[in-house]
């Protein structure tokens, strides 16, 4: 409790953060009177359409992308069964430029074509890697077989695009919160939060299934049904969060691991996923928007930090074998 804590009060700082500092840097006293419904010229727009949007955004997807991550992983038993290795990600990715590039497609269409694409390429993933019994190993290489494939058809469709459609596909899928205004939140934010409720709540089975089958069977748990239920929501919490930010890489990768060396007990892990995941998009969105030159894109810093911590785990795992 006293980690979970710590974490939730690293989250309010960062999104406190996130409303003081941009283009032009507010006294946090005007924050406030702004959040509580004054008039306050020059930063009432600002906080309330600008910046408390995208902080919020940044907390809910982050979360998301945090806990999905974590279910994966863990369900599977593999630290790489992670949406953007296994191709959850690039599925959600792959439908919504293909909405964009070929039918016009904009707000929402594209978050429910992501939606689609993200839950049709884990049914596809789950079917191939089931034929002769699921094992963790088999859906982490079918995924990754699956994810070359939607690559393949994302090139594709950029290279079919006009220039503007193209442009906008590409920074779409550069993972970035500048889609995260208020007419994108209203439908969206409701079904994260509704989501991560019933995911951490199912997740509390956890304990119980990394026992085994037979002995959580013999303490009164279903494990089949608490497993696909698991899954089902790790898909769908991927795949909205996608529809709402693009595919922000490596946050579902990274939580996971950096909880399993933070708690003491399974109970707490799924909650401090979750805060890790919000903290990280929270700080690589500060980072993106205040420590170069240009703004960039939150996913481009996530990917910087999370492509090194790959390597890292593949070269640990290689030593090991």
């Amino acid at each position: 409790m006293v980690l979970i804590a710590g974490l939730a009060l690293v989250v309010v700082a960062l999104f406190g953060a996130a409303l003081v500092f941009g283009a032009k840097t507010l006294a946090l006293p005007d924050v406030l009177r702004a959040l509580i419904g004054q008039t306050v010229p020059g930063v009432s727009f600002a906080v309330v359409e600008l910046r408390l949007p995208r902080a919020v955004g940044a907390v809910l997807a982050g979360a998301a992308f945090g806990l999905g991550g974590m279910l994966f992983q863990t369900l599977l038993r593999n630290v790489l069964a992670s949406p953007d290795v296994i191709g959850i990600s690039a599925g959600s990715s792959a439908a919504a430029i293909t909405a964009i590039s070929f039918f016009g497609a904009s707000g929402l269409v594209v978050s429910g074509a992501a939606i689609a694409g993200g839950l049709a390429t884990a049914l596809l993933i789950w079917v191939l890697a089931s034929r002769r019994g699921l094992s963790g190993l088999r859906f982490v290489l079918v995924g990754i077989g699956v994810a070359a494939a939607l690559q393949a058809v994302i090139s594709y469709v950029l290279t079919r695009s006009d220039v503007k459609a193209a442009e906008q596909a590409t920074v779409w899928m550069a993972g970035s919160l500048s889609r995260s205004l208020w007419d994108q939140l209203a439908p969206t934010a409701p079904v994260l939060l509704v989501l991560l409720a019933i995911a951490l709540l199912a997740a509390r089975t956890l304990p119980v299934l990394r026992l085994g089958d037979d002995s959580a069977t013999a303490l009164g748990a279903r494990p089949q049904r608490s497993r696909i239920l698991l899954i089902l929501c790790a898909v769908l919490l991927i795949a909205v969060a996608t529809s709402l930010t693009g595919p922000i890489s490596f946050v579902a990768f990274l939580a996971g691991p950096i909880a399993l060396r933070l708690v003491r007990s399974d109970a707490a892990l799924p909650a401090v996923s979750a805060l890790l995941g919000a903290i990280i998009v929270l700080a690589a969105d500060l980072v993106g928007q205040h420590l170069f030159p240009i703004t960039l894109p939150v996913g481009v810093i996530t990917g910087a930090i999370g492509a090194p911590f790959l390597l890292w785990l593949l070269m640990r795992g290689r030593t090991r074998a």
